[in-house]
């Protein structure tokens, strides 16, 4: 990032030595005055675009019908956008037509006091006309002028306020905040890929992603973006399973304590976030009155790892979530019940399933639904002591037995063989026998 900054200040020192004002703006400026390391770094000026493409050798019009030009050096692309004021709206999302202006009108346009203070690195001296440094000082995310104008302009930065108050660990401005509550169902105009990429950095951005959640269903945003998460809330649970209380508080426990997860993962945190925040989404579809173990009646999910598995499949396949993280997290989700039984498994059947390419977010679904219900990690501490157990062979072994061997032996092709192979498998995981040739011996018999 160090490197991307070098290149920005260049573009500011190009800018300015051509006789215009050139300034670090948003975020970059609100991360470095809160002593973070900013992701990327946007520059602001009153250049208009086609000046700035004649400076800079290598541009792209990013949204040149906006000011937006892209300044590229090597890998590095830099934003380069002319000082604006935005007219109208036309979606919710986009404004009818934009005027080019000064930086105080361009200050005023954006959407959060934090986020509309602007930098002249060169000569270090910061420009704040909206009292953003006051409300860095009292962390707190307020919108710029009348919240109600700044959600109507645009209506995902309802989302970004619930994102930047729990990124940042702030408090949300009781005006802002209400303004949201009134204006929530407006949300719905946004696309679902949008919506996405804001809940996704509100789940995995967050010290307590948890809270967040809560947050957004406290301030009305949840209902509209994610309603099957809705009848979670007072969906009550078997005390003795889940002392911590309904559905969605055992979710919201899970969520806060994600990010005491290991950081070498075989999954992305989204994966993990929406696996957490969906794997008892079939809970309340499924909840019926049946018997317990001691045969006394209790509430029940009988099947809801499948039902909640299908459900998942439809919210992250309307949120286009990509196929591969999609299916890690629809198979984690239907597979997350079987650790039940893990301590009771056929040894195959336990190496099968450690095998399985979504063992490790399998694993860390099961350690944090025990954390956020009755803290047993019994059946968790089983598993990892077998892996440990297995650590010098490989836990899905090249199978003995191929159909080739079978058809030698002159069996037909057909079902049979796949049962023959799978349970000639099962048998060599379970050391059932010493070599590929006493278990050739053991289907003959079979045979």
């Amino acid at each position: 990032m160090a490197h991307q900054k070098e290149i920005a200040l260049n573009v500011v020192r190009t800018l300015q030595k051509a006789g215009y004002t050139a300034l670090f703006a948003g975020g970059c400026v609100r991360d470095e005055l809160l002593g973070r390391t900013p992701k990327d770094y946007d520059v602001a000026t009153d250049a208009y675009p086609e000046e700035v493409e004649n400076l800079f050798p290598k541009t792209i019009p990013l949204g040149k019908a906006f000011g937006v030009i892209a300044v590229i050096d090597g890998k590095e692309t830099v934003e380069v956008a002319t000082f604006r004021e935005e007219l109208g709206t036309l979606d919710g999302r986009h404004p009818e037509s934009i005027q080019f202006s000064a930086a105080k009108e361009d200050a005023l346009r954006r959407d959060f006091t934090i986020n509309g203070i602007f930098y002249d690195p060169i000569k270090d001296q910061l420009h704040d006309y909206i009292h953003g440094q006051r409300d860095l000082k009292k962390q707190i995310i307020t919108a710029i002028g009348n919240p109600e104008e700044r959600f109507r302009d645009d209506h995902l930065r309802m989302l970004r306020a619930i994102r930047f108050t729990h990124n940042l660990g702030f408090s949300l401005d009781p005006k802002t905040e209400a303004a949201i509550r009134s204006m929530a169902h407006l949300i719905k105009k946004i696309s679902a890929e949008r919506i996405e990429a804001e809940l996704t950095r509100i789940l995995t951005d967050s010290p307590k992603p948890g809270d967040a959640l809560q947050h957004l269903h406290d301030v009305g945003l949840l209902e509209h973006i994610l309603p099957e998460i809705i009848p979670m809330i007072g969906q009550k649970q078997p005390p003795q399973f889940h002392p911590e209380g309904d559905v969605f508080e055992h979710t919201v426990l899970m969520l806060n304590l994600m990010n005491e997860t290991p950081k070498e993962t075989t999954y992305t945190p989204r994966e993990l976030a929406y696996t957490l925040l969906l794997h008892d989404v079939g809970k309340p579809p499924t909840a019926t009155i049946g018997p317990g173990t001691d045969g006394k009646p209790r509430i029940r999910f009988d099947g809801h790892a499948q039902v909640g598995a299908n459900m998942a499949e439809k919210i992250l396949t309307d949120l286009k979530f990509p196929n591969k993280e999609k299916k890690h997290i629809v198979e984690a989700i239907r597979g997350h019940m079987r650790f039940m039984d893990v301590q009771n498994m056929r040894i195959s059947t336990l190496r099968k399933m450690i095998g399985a390419e979504t063992f490790d977010l399998e694993m860390e679904l099961h350690r944090l639904d025990c954390l956020g219900s009755h803290a047993m990690l019994d059946n968790y501490n089983f598993v990892r002591s077998y892996q440990t157990e297995m650590a010098n062979e490989p836990i899905l072994p090249e199978p003995w037995i191929s159909g080739h061997d079978l058809i030698a032996l002159g069996i037909k092709e057909g079902q049979q063989i796949g049962k023959i192979l799978k349970e000639a498998y099962n048998a060599q995981m379970e050391n059932r026998f010493a070599s590929r040739e006493k278990l050739l011996e053991w289907i003959k018999t079979k045979t």
